[in-house]
């Protein structure tokens, strides 16, 4: 059987957007190192309530690795330690026994807390919704199978489309950037022809979008890269632009 693990945990806790914050302290013990961190997050919330004392509010859903919602900074690094892994796939056994975690929500100023854990990333869903999609008739499956791609441009389309919109790049930027989820958006349908119609247009309204949301500007630190558990890689950003550099030449709209 395998040794279990124990923690002293330090978690921020605020009860709401308005209310001054703190980190609170549990020790944890007795834990599998085949626990995941939000099943261990799940322990602690157990024990809270059979104290009657108010249970840690922690964002999550499909607990796959999938949808993204599990973003939260562990030791100063977004989802943790482990690369391109969301923080409910990152297992207690990537921890030493008896090792301090710091557990903080996602810092940027364009996420506001909303409760301990959960911040408020609904603007990623205000850029998508500025012009992240296709609007154009572009006809059915049996239609975009008669368009040839090359195989290296619809490889870049599918690694761009990875994006799960977690909003971990811009806990990891020093300038709370949203380029590389940006980047990921306009690539994925810049790169396919049933994206190109609204090329420029597209570019144009996602960069307004982001810049009316706060997020800040890149400054080419890279450590979104790092912090990507999907890995989508930093020519997103290169790639966003160029094309906003093209949309703004051939655009009525331009700067």
């Amino acid at each position: 059987m395998a040794a279990t693990r124990s923690f002293v945990v330090k978690i921020w806790r605020q009860a709401g957007p308005q209310a001054q914050g703190g980190f609170a302290t549990y020790c944890l013990d007795g834990l599998s190192p085949d626990m995941s961190f939000l099943e261990m997050l799940d322990v602690l919330n157990e024990r809270l309530i059979k104290e009657g004392r108010e249970p840690l509010a922690f964002d999550h859903d499909c607990r796959e690795g999938i949808c993204g919602m599990c973003g939260a900074v562990v030791n100063g690094e977004p989802h943790g330690p482990l690369a391109r892994t969301t923080l409910c796939q990152l297992h207690l056994r990537h921890f030493a026994d008896g090792q301090e975690l710091v557990i903080e929500p996602l810092r940027a100023r364009a996420f506001p807390v909303i409760k301990d854990l959960v911040v408020d990333r609904s603007a990623l869903d205000r850029i998508i919704q500025a012009g992240g999609y296709v609007s154009v008739s572009t006809g059915g499956a049996p239609d975009a199978n008669t368009i040839p791609v090359p195989a290296t441009r619809a490889e870049q389309a599918l690694d761009a489309a990875q994006c799960i919109g977690c909003g971990a790049c811009v806990a990891a930027c020093p300038n709370g950037a949203a380029m590389l989820f940006t980047g990921a958006k306009i690539t994925h349908l810049a790169l396919l022809p049933q994206g190109r119609p609204e090329r420029a247009r597209r570019v144009l309204d996602l960069v307004r979008a982001m810049e009316e949301e706060g997020f800040g500007g890149c400054s080419n630190e890279q450590l979104c890269v790092q912090a990507c558990p999907k890995g989508i890689p930093v020519r997103v950003i290169a790639r966003l632009n160029r094309e906003f550099l093209r949309a703004a030449l051939v655009s009525e709209e331009g700067l």
